[in-house]
């Protein structure tokens, strides 16, 4: 756990008889796209807010390593600390765009309140970020004043990678964020994503029930069948060789498809 941005120990959850979680470890490595992977109920979501604080464990606990390389323990962080953790050194992309963005908000009020957020209040300054970083998803910068209920699904969930990413967090997490989208759309988010990940440099959690999404963006997977990971490795070693039947299950289905 020296190296570890993210270290998780025995996880388990339970709502009511339903077993969420059953004793899950995770790592995280500073840089790396760790891929969660399962089909519907398999736990993934769950363990994707339990890793990041937005739901509590029965059991285990969360480790995150600090910028100057303290362990925090995740579940025991007071609550504006971990708000103030989520607004700099964390992101978090939804698979609906519209949880995470403000639709009375211009695009570029969207991306600037990120920055407002922490402590920027140059009004010329944040323009100028938020519209570098329009381009950068994408989005033609005279869209700025723009209401995101103007732009389409693809358009929204870009606008929702900027606001996210204008404070060069350390660590992503991404619940399904090509989900919903047509298939054009979602290979050119992909790639978008793909480029800015790698070019800053950022740690990112990925829930997606998408194989293919997991091979294009992550080093590592983890599959998931009812609460507990079954499988985990390099993500080209367990999706060309999985080892576990669920794993091959998964596979099959998705060269039969």
């Amino acid at each position: 756990m020296d190296e570890t941005l993210l270290s998780a120990r025995g996880l388990s959850l339970s709502f009511g008889p339903v077993t969420a979680l059953a004793d899950v470890d995770a790592e995280l490595w500073p840089g790396e796209v760790l891929a969660i992977v399962g089909e519907s109920g398999s736990g993934k979501t769950t363990l994707l807010n339990v890793l990041s604080g937005r739901v509590a464990a029965d059991a285990g606990v969360v480790w995150y390593r600090d910028p100057a390389g303290r362990l925090q323990d995740v579940h025991a962080m007071p609550a504006p600390a971990l708000r103030a953790l989520h607004r700099s050194d964390w992101g978090f992309v939804h698979q609906n765009p519209r949880d995470n963005l403000r639709m009375n908000v211009s695009a570029g009020g969207n991306v600037g309140e990120r920055l407002m957020a922490q402590g920027a209040r140059h009004y010329g300054r944040i323009r100028e970020e938020a519209s570098a970083w329009l381009q950068q998803v994408e989005i033609d910068p005279s869209r700025m004043d723009d209401m995101p209920r103007t732009f389409s699904g693809g358009m929204l969930q870009r606008l929702q990678i900027a606001r996210t990413l204008v404070t060069h967090p350390r660590l992503v997490f991404m619940d399904e964020p090509t989900g919903g989208l047509d298939v054009s759309v979602q290979a050119r988010l992909l790639d978008l994503i793909r480029t800015l990940v790698a070019r800053l440099g950022i740690a990112v959690v990925l829930v997606t029930h998408d194989l293919a999404v997991a091979r294009l963006l992550a080093q590592r997977v983890m599959v998931m069948q009812r609460g507990r990971v079954v499988e985990q490795g390099l993500t080209d070693q367990v999706l060309d060789d999985p080892q576990h039947p669920y794993t091959q299950l998964l596979v099959s289905s998705v060269l039969q498809a």
